[in-house]
């Protein structure tokens, strides 16, 4: 298999977190492209030209990350990252599905810091700070571990290390003393040490 990244991508992030947790460093190989530069073998495989992108074992992409992951979690080894079914499953996409809605965000708020100045909006630039602590308020409500690992919780560690990374500046951890500790207890495991975003 092929996995198409970006180191600082925690959309990325993710896919390969899931790759190490489930025992498929050796059968995934990592495949670093320049977004701004010149990636056929990407944008062959995903016509959006967006990371993560992954060739499967048949031969055939998967390109949305959420889908690349259960696909990892199903061909890897190890207890799984997602439940199969019923109401356990569904509370791990809703925590995953906040987490990528604030990477969403976060992202959003980049590419406005990086217009030319006298083109940014500071409103665009408030609505996305705004909605970003908004999802880290309900993430934080809702009491996650690192013990208990599955997609949400990784999803959500890495938005919290990627916004450390490009928004360093935005106090994210006042009033949330669960993200930070969940963030913490996280970024010691190998899975997350090996793929930080300013490795």
């Amino acid at each position: 298999m092929k996995l198409y990244i970006t180191i600082p991508s925690p959309y990325a992030r993710k896919c390969r977190i899931v790759g190490r947790e489930k025992g498929l460093a050796d059968r995934v190989e990592e495949v670093v492209v320049d977004l701004y530069g010149s990636a056929p073998d990407l944008a062959a495989c995903n016509p959006l030209d967006q990371v993560p992108a992954l060739i499967a074992h048949d031969g055939l992409p998967i390109t949305d990350s959420p889908l690349i992951c259960e696909y990892l979690d199903e061909q890897g080894s190890g207890p799984r990252l997602l439940p199969a079914s019923g109401p356990e499953r569904l509370a791990v996409r809703r925590i995953e599905t906040l987490a990528d809605g604030a990477m969403e965000m976060g992202v959003k708020w980049v590419l406005e810091k990086r217009r030319p100045e006298s083109e940014r909006s500071p409103a665009w630039i408030e609505r996305w700070r705004d909605r970003l602590g908004r999802s880290f308020d309900a993430l934080e409500a809702a009491d996650l571990s690192a013990g208990r690992l599955d997609l949400g919780v990784i999803a959500t560690g890495c938005i919290l290390t990627w916004t450390d990374f490009r928004h360093p500046e935005y106090d994210w951890r006042t009033g949330r003393p669960r993200l930070t500790a969940l963030q913490a207890a996280l970024e010691t495991r190998p899975s997350f040490a090996e793929t930080r975003p300013d490795a």
